[in-house]
């Protein structure tokens, strides 16, 4: 039997990491870690996060968006044209740019900036007889609306549609999901990092032949001490994080 650890969404949070690492070895161990991109920004730790991921021993990675944005320089909405046709914006057009500048400047003085500007948008692989593809958002894509778990079966299907795939993974979205579209199964491990709940979510495939489990996970972390953290390195970003890691339910 083959066991994959799947992980996206970590977003800086080396805490959150930490969590679910501890659980997957708690859970027996896996065979391989696939990572499914938006590893640095937004939280208090990228360096942190890129040591941890490096350290893992059998590893495959994808990029997200916002590993995107901070190897080359993109940046997400709201565009500058936005801003002007409505400069109630600019505070947010600030903070995005100070937030993502500050993940580059760390990831940058760690030397590890050229790692993430050569992760690739996906990639292909075998579980069993399963047919693979990985990618951060939807195939072809690592950025957009994702593939929301509540989506229409008939979209389901277009998005999936000659993806050349018995498996889909996507994370992006930060809600998990597991479902089936024709022949194709798609499945979000959903978030490690900033999840609605406030938990760190991923989840253990267990494949034998063309049989497999999806073992979906959710732990526990200590949210009071990434406040403590992004209180600590005056993130640029933390009122927002910290809203959001004191409002989550769990």
């Amino acid at each position: 039997m083959s066991r994959v650890a799947l992980i996206s969404d970590i977003h800086g949070n080396s805490l959150a990491l930490d969590a679910v690492l501890e659980d997957v070895r708690h859970q027996g161990g896996v065979d391989e870690y696939w990572c499914l991109g938006d590893y640095v920004a937004l939280g208090p730790d990228p360096v942190g996060v890129m040591s941890r991921l490096e350290a893992l021993p059998t590893a495959r990675f994808i990029r997200g968006n916002t590993d995107r944005y901070v190897a080359c320089g993109d940046r997400p909405e709201p565009s500058l044209d936005q801003v002007a046709a409505d400069v109630s914006l600019l505070p947010r057009l600030v903070e995005v740019a100070h937030t993502f500048a500050w993940t580059q400047g760390m990831v940058t003085a760690a030397d590890r900036l050229h790692w993430l500007s050569t992760l690739s948008l996906d990639f292909r692989s075998t579980l069993g007889t399963l047919r693979v593809l990985a990618v951060h958002a939807a195939p072809g894509q690592d950025d957009g609306r994702g593939i929301p778990p509540d989506l229409a079966p008939e979209q389901l299907s277009q998005v999936l549609e000659d993806c050349e795939a018995d498996l889909v993974l996507v994370g992006h979205t930060h809600r998990a999901m597991n479902r089936l579209a024709g022949v194709t199964r798609v499945v979000n491990p959903g978030a490690v990092s900033f999840s609605d709940d406030g938990a760190a979510h991923y989840a253990i495939l267990e494949s034998t032949g063309r049989d497999l489990r999806c073992l979906a996970r959710s732990v526990r972390y200590d949210r009071r001490a990434v406040i403590a953290q992004l209180e600590r390195v005056h993130h640029p970003g933390r009122a927002f994080l910290i809203r959001h890691l004191r409002d989550s339910a769990v």
